[in-house]
């Protein structure tokens, strides 16, 4: 059963060092302010995974908390690149990182695979990529009844897994509705799962597509209103586009990356505005739009 905790206790109970950490969200549901939590605790020696690293990790990168990286793309959506994950790639600054890079496609069969409790997922893709080459989590596999070859991708199971959803009743179930991506996957692939919502309920209203997530799937769940600011809560809130773009010339400096980590995650008791999420730029996303 999920408890409902404060987001420092929950990440620090939850997340540790070395841990294989998944934070995922596609386009909104970011966990930005768990990711900050993080930061502000110095876990560290994490190999993060994601569908889409996009700003989130570029400043866990940039913080130097991260050695390995899986992937399928990454980017600041509608600008750029990641210079924070481009900087430790090809200077190691502030630290070497490792990557295992695989295709959209193949990551979300690995989460699957993992949440379904199988070794590894077969898919027809990787034809022509020299992708394989370069990881061990993909193979071929001769499927028994065609003798078609397949490629095999090996199951992610993340340590931990954190996602921000919109709401939770006071049983610790979770309601998320909107692109959601592989936030159910890599939350059942999960040994631990830490979820941040929007608001608590006394009742999850159904919602067309929502995804529930059972309380016992779940170990903690905490309050924290825009905590996926600067992405946004379908909703709740609106993307920040003014964040993304002011985010580029602020990555590509060390100097400008780390003032702001330390003014905006470190420097700040609650991490900034909305819990967390603090920008320095743009405008806050905490208002509800259209909640109910």
């Amino acid at each position: 059963m999920a408890d409902i905790r404060s987001l420092h206790d929950a990440v620090a109970d939850l997340v540790h060092d070395g841990d294989i950490l998944a934070m995922e969200g596609f386009t909104h549901l970011i966990p930005y302010a768990a990711a900050h939590e993080i930061i502000r605790q110095g876990i560290t020696d994490l190999t993060l995974a994601r569908m889409t690293p996009d700003v989130i990790y570029d400043q866990l990168i940039g913080a130097g908390l991260v050695r390995k990286l899986i992937f399928s793309w990454g980017g600041n959506p509608g600008v750029g690149s990641l210079h924070r994950f481009r900087d430790a790639v090809e200077n190691g600054w502030p630290r070497p990182l490792e990557l295992d890079e695989h295709s959209h496609a193949g990551m979300a069969n690995r989460y699957v695979a993992g949440a379904s409790k199988l070794p590894f997922a077969v898919l027809r893709g990787y034809r022509g990529s020299d992708i394989p080459t370069r990881t061990e989590t993909v193979s071929t596999v001769v499927c028994p009844f065609t003798g078609e070859e397949l490629a095999a991708v090996a199951a992610l199971n993340p340590d931990v897994t954190v996602i921000h959803a919109q709401q939770a009743d006071r049983s610790g179930n979770v309601q998320l509705w909107g692109l959601t991506g592989v936030q159910k996957e890599a939350a059942l692939a999960a040994d631990r799962v830490l979820v941040t919502v929007e608001e608590i309920v006394d009742t999850l209203e159904p919602r067309p597509g929502g995804v529930v997530l059972p309380t016992w799937v779940l170990d903690a769940v905490a309050e924290v209103p825009g905590g996926a600011h600067p992405s946004y809560a379908s909703g709740y809130s609106v993307r920040d586009n003014a964040f993304y773009q002011a985010w580029d010339p602020i990555a590509r400096d060390r100097e400008a990356f780390t003032r702001w980590i330390e003014e905006n995650v470190r420097g700040s008791i609650n991490g900034g505005s909305n819990g967390g999420s603090g920008t320095g730029t743009g405008t806050g996303t905490g208002d509800k739009v259209g909640a109910r």
